[in-house]
């Protein structure tokens, strides 16, 4: 057969490349404002948050609550980080 993507003979061993996921567990809590920890409208949330790379350890918290915002559709101010740890 002379058919694909490169118009020959299929190769037996092409390796296909990915980037395998950075996880991360984290325990957070959403509600209004930055001061959300202690205000009665808030959630507490904790579980595994996978990532295609790693988190910078200077902005590693801005940039999390910046991706779990998005996650539940809120601001990254009504996001508090209270922890966060890379799983290996």
């Amino acid at each position: 057969m002379f058919c694909g993507q490169f118009h020959g003979r299929p190769q037996a061993h092409r390796l296909t490349l990915s980037t395998v996921a950075t996880k991360y567990y984290t325990h957070f809590v959403t509600g209004a404002g930055a001061a959300a920890a202690a205000a009665a409208n808030s959630n507490e949330w904790s579980g595994v948050v996978e990532l295609r790379h790693p988190l910078e350890n200077v902005r590693g918290t801005r940039e999390l609550r910046s991706l779990l915002a998005q996650s539940f559709d809120l601001d990254s101010d009504d996001i508090k980080i209270l922890h966060w740890a890379r799983l290996h």
